[in-house]
């Protein structure tokens, strides 16, 4: 499996940086998150972690500011919890498929909601 190790470096690198950014970020720019995966390279160089958050766009402009700024920090406190060579250079992503399924999810719900209506009209004990 070639692709195992990265994939094992990476969920290691997500449990570790949730657990951070829960306790030792003290950052009130980060909000309330998510970290919904971490993809690494296949080189262990780089880590782009994508997260979700709540709030509206400006929350969320601040949270990924907040991020870059506490990156720094986070990379060292991943080095000294991890055994690896190189600690990844760290890359934060809004991670966009969350709110892409609601909105799919949504739309399903709407058809739905519709063809229901559309059924009940048709009803020949209505008339």
């Amino acid at each position: 499996m070639p692709g195992s190790r990265p994939d094992r470096v990476g969920d290691q690198i997500r449990s570790e940086l949730a657990q951070l950014i829960a306790r030792e970020v003290h950052d009130p720019g980060v909000g309330f998150l998510t970290l919904t995966r971490v993809k690494v390279t296949p080189d262990l160089q780089l880590a782009r972690v994508y997260y979700t958050s709540l709030g509206d766009e400006k929350a969320q402009r601040e949270t990924a500011r907040a991020l870059r700024r506490a990156a720094p920090f986070l990379r060292r406190q991943l080095g000294q919890r991890i055994r690896l060579r190189r600690v990844p250079d760290l890359e934060f992503f809004y991670d966009e498929s969350i709110a892409q399924n609601d909105r799919i999810e949504q739309i399903l719900q709407e058809l739905k909601a519709e063809r229901h209506e559309s059924v009940g009209d048709d009803d020949p004990g209505d008339g």
